[in-house]
């Protein structure tokens, strides 16, 4: 029996996605990192930054639409290819 399908960060967020704030903590991470990305593209198209950080630009797509979690490797290239701190710092409040 395989694993059972977990729901994405959009699914678990408010909408319209990344906009809102999630009350799970950790769509609200990938929120966050999506916000992150976003902002360092600094309005540079899909397709250019995924081939300036080489990986394809579905993939950077569906994390941006908050439709997969994204993972290690494209959380480290899209981090060294934007010369960015993506990921959020976690904060103690």
């Amino acid at each position: 029996m395989g694993r059972p399908m977990r729901q994405s960060p959009a699914e678990l967020a408010g909408q319209p996605w990344p906009d809102v704030p999630s009350d799970d903590p950790l769509a609200e991470v990938a929120r966050q990192f999506v916000v992150n990305v976003r902002d360092a593209m600094g309005g540079r198209s899909v397709r250019s930054v995924a081939a300036e950080v080489g990986m394809g630009n579905v993939t950077l797509l569906t994390v941006l639409a908050g439709k997969a979690w994204p993972d290690l490797a494209t959380i480290a290239r899209l981090e060294a290819g934007l010369d960015a701190e993506l990921w959020p710092r976690r904060t103690n409040h």
